[in-house]
């Protein structure tokens, strides 16, 4: 099973529901820590998933999590141009701080309050395009997206280490060939073997 480090950045407010509803296991460690096992291409991956909620008095231990990062999920709230605005500067501390060639994707939540809408579809569309990310409408109360973003961004992360995780498969491969050469070895000749016909 492989390990991936996900890290959550939500745009001034909390998104505990979108989470929680993905997530099975919570741990309150000051910064939101969720763990979730998911299949993709018949990989089975565990992901922990790091949210510091937006707030400010997490900066620096967000900081320490960017480099840790193989994906990181940027989350405005489509009823708050606030929350869509400083995604610009999570942008900005992704790029200064997270590992090069991090995996991104934008997400717009609460696509279910469209009487709220303040940041349109598109406008969310053409922010992702700018930063080269791909792009999800979400909504916990109505499950929109919610596996479908998961996915694609722990797709993103394995496609981008396609090359040790074929090294990975390749060696569990020979040492599964190994170990079954060794047991075959190991095994008794069979009494049709191993009777000799004596000639006195």
């Amino acid at each position: 099973m492989l390990l991936l480090s996900l890290l959550w950045l939500t745009a001034l407010t909390p998104l505990v529901g979108l989470l929680s509803y993905f997530c099975s296991r919570s741990f309150d460690l000051g910064v939101d820590f969720k763990m979730k096992t998911i299949e993709v291409d018949g990989i089975k991956v565990r992901i922990q998933i790091w949210d510091t909620a937006g707030q400010e008095r997490y900066q620096t231990i967000t900081k320490q999590y960017y480099r840790r990062a193989q994906g990181i999920f940027l989350v405005y709230d489509i009823s708050s141009e606030r929350s869509y605005q400083h995604i610009m500067k999570w942008v900005s501390d992704v790029d200064e701080y997270a590992p090069e060639g991090v995996q991104k994707i934008l997400i717009g939540n609460k696509a279910d309050e469209e009487q709220k809408r303040q940041v349109g579809r598109e406008q969310g569309q053409q922010l992702a395009k700018e930063y080269g990310m791909d792009f999800y409408e979400t909504s916990a109360c109505t499950n929109l997206n919610i596996k479908e973003s998961f996915t694609r961004l722990t797709e993103l992360v394995l496609q981008a280490h396609r090359k040790e995780l074929d090294g990975l498969r390749t060696r569990t491969s020979n040492e599964l060939a190994l170990a079954e050469l060794e047991e075959e070895e190991g095994k008794p000749e069979g009494p049709a073997n191993s009777s000799k016909t004596c000639w006195c």
